[in-house]
């Protein structure tokens, strides 16, 4: 079961998190606290009344083939309520959807005196509040995300908090240009620029603008690893806890002795109370046989990591078990709007060869661009990875069509940030909604803002954006159409007459 400590917010703004068929309120904060994230999954439920359909305290013991499974594909699953009462259920299809936040890592054997240390431990999952630790000496290992929030909340009540980390980290900001969301600023027009440029160029430059906010190698934060290299943390006030000394950044523990830490350059810490090891989770599926799913160095061989590529019938979907640079929620829901499809036949998945093709293609390009680390074996890259599964499902947005057809919106997928409303706009599911959810984005983004009036000077009118964009979008719908491009060159007014036409609709 998940776990997580009170203060929690998440690390993506709220366009980008929310279901592709139900915006988010305009009127809650863009970077959400738990209790509001919770909120809004009730409203889901309640929207399209799935409470009923959803059997709620129940463990799953088992999930097993049936014996004609080549056949039907069902699936036999032996479940236990909360009176520990069992029951045995007969399923035409599995979703697992238990993500990797599953089993805490604990790596108690790479810190000798561990078990004789005289202070407490625990792993960051049993992490909950920080008045217990008032005026209290503590460690936390690791610089992730959750090691990097836990680490300045402790940092306003502890006596003085130590932060170790083996290898380093850039340390990104939730607030980007502007005051905007960070995850607001990646578009596809970037997306498309970034993939076109070399991978070290891409690293330099994302490197110099985080230096820019703090230098890294002042704060004995950076890395050796590029930017891209590893998962980066999200974190605001890191720096400003470094910089007031109420957090100390520390190389990697060589042992424990007593109440005492000595790490790596020699130093040594007296008089430790606690110990948070935030170094991460492991996943496994445990009432699932072995050979169903076979889970090694926390690998698992999916394709697209979602379908075991070697069962006799498609009918067992694995949800969430990516790790992606932007939200999960989106990524699940369009991993799930696929596998159902697979489920009813709509759509078929391609031969065993060319699925563990597609796998073993994955965890090369994964390796070769990561560090070694069980944490880097499900990373996905948001725009890429959504488009990919999109493309099978037949909801990828069409940009050059949507810049001909209706040049507003087209900008607006093209310039504006990749909200999951976008795979809503045409195929299977296509939500009327869609459009207007796009085009009214902004205004979510600025309405919980907006909680006193300010007078702002008037902006005088100016043509030269409106053609860069124009420009912009001419260019892309030709890149996009290049194969046509002759035809589009010889009967330009054919596309002028599709504008006016349109736009005299407007």
């Amino acid at each position: 079961m998940a776990s997580i400590y009170h203060s929690v917010i998440i690390n993506t703004s709220k366009e980008m998190m929310c279901f592709s068929d139900f915006p988010i309120p305009g009127h809650f904060p863009n970077y959400m606290h738990n209790s509001l994230i919770m909120e809004y999954f009730r409203m889901y439920a309640d929207h399209f009344q799935l409470t009923r359909h959803i059997r709620f305290n129940t463990k799953v013991l088992q999930v097993k083939q049936r014996s004609d499974f080549s056949h039907s594909g069902q699936w036999d699953v032996e479940t236990e309520n909360k009176d520990g009462k069992k029951e045995r259920h007969i399923f035409d299809a599995v979703m697992i959807c238990i993500g990797h936040h599953c089993h805490p890592n604990m790596p108690l054997q790479d810190f000798p005196g561990i078990h004789s240390f005289k202070g407490k431990y625990f792993h960051s999952r049993d992490y909950k509040t920080p008045e217990e630790w008032r005026d209290k000496k503590v460690v936390v290992i690791g610089i992730g995300n959750s090691g990097g929030d836990i680490a300045v909340e402790l940092s306003r009540v502890t006596k003085q908090l130590y932060l170790s980390t083996r290898r380093g980290a850039w340390v990104l900001n939730r607030v980007s240009h502007n005051g905007i969301p960070l995850d607001l600023t990646f578009s596809r027009a970037v997306n498309f620029v970034l993939n076109a440029i070399p991978f070290g160029l891409y690293c330099s430059l994302g490197e110099r603008q985080l230096n820019q906010r703090f230098n890294h190698s002042l704060y004995n934060l950076k890395p050796k690893h590029r930017l891209f290299s590893q998962h980066p943390t999200l974190n605001d006030e890191l720096p400003n806890r470094i910089l007031s000394g109420t957090v100390q950044v520390k190389p990697n523990i060589r042992k424990f002795e007593g109440s005492s830490v000595e790490f790596e350059d020699g130093s040594v810490v007296e008089d430790v109370d606690l110990v948070v090891f935030a170094t991460g989770y492991r996943f496994s599926f445990p009432f699932l046989a072995s050979h169903v799913i076979s889970v090694s160095g926390n690998q698992a061989p999916l394709f697209k990591y979602v379908f075991p590529p070697e069962l006799d019938r498609p009918t067992l979907a694995v949800i969430g078990l990516v790790q992606p640079l932007g939200a999960i929620m989106p990524i699940s829901e369009m991993q799930a709007r696929w596998a159902t499809r697979v489920f009813k036949g709509c759509n078929k998945l391609p031969s065993v060869a060319a699925m563990l093709k597609d796998v073993q293609c994955k965890q090369d390009t994964m390796a070769a661009r990561y560090v070694t680390s069980q944490r880097h074996t499900i990373q996905v890259d948001y725009i890429s990875y959504m488009d990919e599964i999109a493309e099978l499902v037949g909801v990828k947005p069409s940009v050059p069509r949507l810049l001909l057809m209706d040049p507003r919106l087209g900008l607006s997928v093209m310039l504006g940030p990749c909200t999951p409303y976008q795979y809503r706009l045409r195929g299977p599911g296509k939500w009327a909604g869609a459009r207007q959810a796009i085009l009214t984005q902004w205004e979510r983004v600025t309405q919980p803002m907006q909680t006193r009036p300010c007078d702002q000077p008037q902006c005088k009118c100016s043509f030269v954006l409106p053609l860069i964009l124009s420009a912009a979008s001419v260019g892309l719908a030709a890149y996009f159409s290049r194969n046509s491009l002759s035809a589009f060159l010889q009967e330009p007014t054919a596309v002028l007459d599709k504008i006016k036409s349109y736009l005299t609709a407007q």
